[in-house]
């Protein structure tokens, strides 16, 4: 194995560990964005380029953007949850 392959590996595992046990759930989004673009790299070297580039269209990008918006709604929903309790005291 070359070097990059291996070096690719190891990101590839620190990634999903990392992702798993981080609480902040946007440095969790940020890592498994990096998670599918290291996947769509090995893939690619795997002379897979369907693989490729849909790991890295669906994976690093239309859930990403997806997970992005559902923290942002979440976040809103919170917000207006602490104006009503404020509102009611």
């Amino acid at each position: 194995m070359d070097f990059i392959e291996i070096a690719l590996l190891i990101m590839l595992v620190i990634c999903g560990i990392s992702t798993c046990v981080t609480k902040n759930l946007l440095v969790s989004l940020i890592i498994f964005m990096a998670y599918s673009v290291i996947m769509s790299i090995i893939w690619a070297m795997l002379e897979a380029p369907d693989l490729a580039i849909t790991e890295a269209a669906v994976g690093a990008g239309v859930s990403s953007i997806l997970m992005f918006l559902s923290l942002k709604k979440i976040r809103d929903l919170k917000r207006k949850a602490e104006k009503d309790e404020e509102t009611e005291i």
